[in-house]
């Protein structure tokens, strides 16, 4: 039986080590993969135990987690989906196989996200990732389902414009959202990606910050229908103003 509603939770990563430590990039052979922090991994269990208490609080559960490949996103999700798992009440995320890795939520493949370093690398890069199973080996034992094919094959190539990689996000989203159109959905990504969720699903926004582990729930009545913004600014991290005045629904 179809759902009443689908729920789609778009998270950004946690704090991660490269903004703490300004020369960890120069420094390591993988410049564009720092881990998180200490802090980023605290927060990334508090706010999968928010999202949980809200789901709850809403009447829903979370079915599948979809993560970037990236290790802070795989840390992020590792720690979000045992969150979600932590007390056993009717709401949890019970399925043991829930969790895979999808590119297409990879962090913009630019300058503007990836910085001057990782920039000047790039062009020699021939594989951004270990193989998929030393990806899968961040995420929490017995949580991976292995069935899944995921949108995009593999990394997005190097040199995509913004713009690109914000069609991109929205795309992949909504693709998630109907590739499981009875399963409410957890996608970990990048900052980029949670702004795409708003502007793309609610126009007429201007958005000006996404704060570590910031989410947005986007839902639809039915999969025939496109998603919406249900998350309003400011309570779950990401804060946007209105450019045109909003009319109030009767």
């Amino acid at each position: 039986m179809a759902m009443m509603q689908q729920r789609v939770v778009v998270m950004r990563h946690g704090d991660r080590i490269d903004h703490a430590e300004p020369l960890w990039a120069a420094s390591n052979p993988r410049p564009w993969d720092p881990p998180l922090i200490d802090a980023g991994l605290l927060r990334a269990w508090t706010v999968g135990k928010r999202i949980r208490a809200a789901a709850a609080a809403d009447g829903f559960r979370i079915h599948r987690v979809l993560v970037s490949p990236f290790l802070r996103c795989l840390q992020t999700a590792a720690q979000a989906a045992a969150a979600l798992c932590a007390l056993p009440d009717h709401l949890a995320l019970h399925t043991s196989a829930n969790v895979s890795i999808e590119y297409g939520l990879s962090e913009m493949m630019n300058a503007q996200a990836m910085g001057l370093v990782v920039s000047q690398v790039a062009p020699t890069i021939d594989k951004w990732f270990p193989d998929l199973s030393q990806l899968e080996a961040a995420l929490p034992p017995g949580t991976i389902d292995h069935s899944v094919e995921p949108l995009y094959p593999e990394v997005p190539k190097w040199g995509e414009s913004v713009s690109e990689a914000r069609s991109r996000y929205a795309s992949v989203i909504k693709g998630l959202a109907d590739k499981y159109p009875d399963e409410n959905l957890l996608l970990v990504t990048h900052g980029e990606c949670v702004g795409s969720s708003v502007s793309f699903f609610e126009p007429g926004v201007e958005i000006y910050e996404v704060e570590y582990c910031a989410y947005s729930v986007l839902g639809r009545q039915q999969q025939e229908e496109g998603l919406k913004l249900l998350s309003t600014s400011g309570p779950t991290g990401i804060h946007y103003y209105y450019t045109t005045p909003q009319v109030p629904e009767h």
